[in-house]
C-alpha cells in the first residue's frame, strides 16, 4: 500500500483531470471565479532534526576524520592481503560513511545558499542562521500556523467558485505561494480547455508581478490593492500637479508607517516620466537598478527631488538622516498594480472579492479538520506532491458523488411528481 501511493502518480493526475471534466460537463465547475490560497502542513521531519551551517560543518569535519581513518585501515589491510581476490569496492561500513558525507555536504550547500539569501534580505545569518531539515531535506523550516517553527511544506489549491471543487493543486517548499499563481492558471487551461475568468486571492499574493502575469493571460485579478496615486477627495489630488497643495490641506496629506508623507501623495506623469511632490516640485528619474524580490530580479526606477532644501514640508517628507532629496521608487509592474487597485475600488470589484474566503479557504478546513491532513507521511517534494494529489482527488470525488446523489434525488422527485 505504501508503494501504491507513489507508484501511480501519472494515472492519478489523469483521474484528477477526469473527475474535473465530468464535473464541468455537469455544470458543477464553471471557472467564473476561482479562489487561490495555500496552507501550511508539517513535513515528516521532527522540528528538532534541523541543523545550521556551523553544526553541519562540525559534523562533516568529524565524519571526514572517521572516513580517512577507515580508509587508512582498509589500505593497510589490503596491502597485507594483496592478491587477485582483493575487493574492488568499498566495504558496507565505509560506503555508509561515504554516503553520509555526501548527504551532509549537500545539506551544507543548501543551508549556505539559504544563508546567502538571508544576507541579501538584510538578515544577519550569524545571529539568525538558516536551518536545514535532516530527515526530509526537501522541506523547509517555516512558521507554523499555531506558532513556532518547524520543517513544513506549503500545499496550494485553486478552487472553483460554483461548487467548491478544487481545479488545481500543488505543493511548494517555500513560505510564499505567489510563484505558483500563474502556473495554476496555465494548468487549469491545460486540464479544462479554458482559463478562469476571475482570479481571487489574499493580500499575500498581491505583488505587481502576479498582477501582470494575470493580465498577460487575460484573467481578471482580485486581491487587496491600494493605489499609489492620489485619489478623488485626497488632499494631494489636484488638477495641476505643478501647483502646491493648499497650506490649509497639508495636514490632511497621508502619512506612511514612519510618519512621513506617503508615496500616494506624489503624482506620476507618464508623459514626462517624473513625479510631482505635494509642493509641485519635480522628482525626475535619477537611475534604474536591478533588485531581487521573492527570488526574482526586477528593474526598479528611482526618482529623486533635487529641490527639497527650503521646502516647508521637508521635515515631514524626509528623515533627518537622509543625505539627499526625497526619493520615490517605481517598478515595472506599477501600471498593473494601478489597474488592479482601480478594479478593487469599485463596488462591483469589492462584491466579487467578498467571495474569496468562502471559496478558497473552505477546502483547506475540510482537508485538515475532516480528512485529518495536517502532516504529510511521505518524504521528498515529489512524493509529497503525490500525497497532496491523493487528498484533493478524494475531496473532489466526495463532492462529485454528493452532487450526483442530489441530482438523482431531484430527478426522482420530478419523475414521481409527473406520475401523480
Amino acid at each position: 500500500f505504501a508503494k501504491f501511493r507513489t507508484k501511480f502518480r501519472e494515472p492519478l493526475k489523469g483521474l484528477f483531470r477526469q473527475i474535473g471534466r465530468i464535473a464541468m460537463t455537469l455544470g458543477l465547475i464553471r471557472l467564473g471565479e476561482v479562489g487561490f490560497d495555500a496552507t501550511r502542513a508539517k513535513a515528516n521531519n521532527s522540528r528538532y532534526k534541523t541543523l545550521t551551517a556551523k553544526t553541519l560543518e562540525k559534523k562533516l569535519q568529524a565524519l571526514d576524520a572517521v572516513f580517512e581513518q577507515m580508509m587508512a585501515e582498509l589500505q593497510t589491510h589490503d596491502a597485507a592481503e594483496a592478491g587477485p581476490d582483493s575487493p574492488t569496492h568499498l566495504p558496507p561500513e565505509i560506503a555508509d560513511v561515504q554516503s553520509r558525507r555526501t548527504r551532509l555536504a549537500q545539506a551544507l550547500e543548501q543551508v549556505q545558499e539559504a544563508d546567502q539569501a538571508r544576507r541579501r534580505r538584510g538578515i544577519d545569518p550569524d545571529k539568525n542562521p538558516a536551518q536545514v531539515p535532516t530527515t526530509d531535506p526537501d522541506s523547509k523550516v517555516m512558521p507554523n500556523k499555531e506558532g513556532g517553527y518547524a520543517p513544513n511544506y506549503t500545499p496550494v489549491a485553486t478552487t472553483d467558485g460554483q461548487c467548491g471543487m478544487i481545479v488545481d493543486a500543488d505543493v511548494l517548499a517555500e513560505v510564499n505561494e505567489s510563484s505558483a499563481a500563474a502556473a495554476a492558471v496555465d494548468r487549469i487551461e491545460e486540464n479544462f480547455g479554458v482559463q478562469p475568468e476571475k482570479f481571487l486571492t489574499d493580500a499575500g499574493n498581491n505583488s505587481g508581478q502576479v498582477m501582470a502575469e494575470m493580465e498577460e493571460r487575460g484573467v481578471e485579478f482580485y486581491a487587496p490593492a491600494a493605489s499609489n496615486q492620489p485619489q478623488p477627495g485626497d488632499a494631494a489630488d489636484r488638477e495641476d500637479p505643478t501647483q502646491p497643495v493648499p497650506a490649509s490641506q497639508q495636514s490632511a496629506l497621508k502619512r506612511n508607517s514612519q510618519g512621513q508623507l506617503d508615496k500616494s501623495n506624489f503624482i506620476y506623469s507618464a508623459d514626462e516620466d517624473q513625479y510631482y511632490c505635494p509642493q509641485g516640485r519635480v522628482l525626475p528619474l535619477e537611475k534604474t537598478k536591478s533588485v531581487e524580490r521573492g527570488g526574482v530580479r526586477i528593474q526598479l526606477r528611482i526618482y529623486r527631488c533635487t529641490s527639497c532644501e527650503g521646502c516647508p514640508l521637508v521635515a515631514s517628507c524626509i528623515s533627518g538622516k537622509s543625505k539627499g532629496g526625497r526619493t520615490i521608487t517605481r517598478d515595472e509592474y506599477e501600471p498593473a498594480h494601478e489597474r488592479t487597485a482601480a478594479r478593487m475600488s469599485t463596488a462591483a470589484g469589492r462584491q466579487v472579492y467578498r467571495q474569496r474566503s468562502s471559496i478558497a479557504e473552505t477546502p483547506f478546513a475540510i482537508l485538515k479538520a475532516t480528512m485529518g491532513l495536517r502532516q504529510f507521511l511521505l518524504r521528498g517534494l515529489e512524493k509529497v506532491k503525490t500525497e497532496w494529489l491523493w487528498a484533493v482527488t478524494s475531496f473532489n470525488l466526495m463532492k462529485l458523488v454528493r452532487a450526483l446523489g442530489a441530482m438523482r434525488a431531484e430527478f426522482t422527485s420530478l419523475a414521481t411528481s409527473g406520475v401523480n
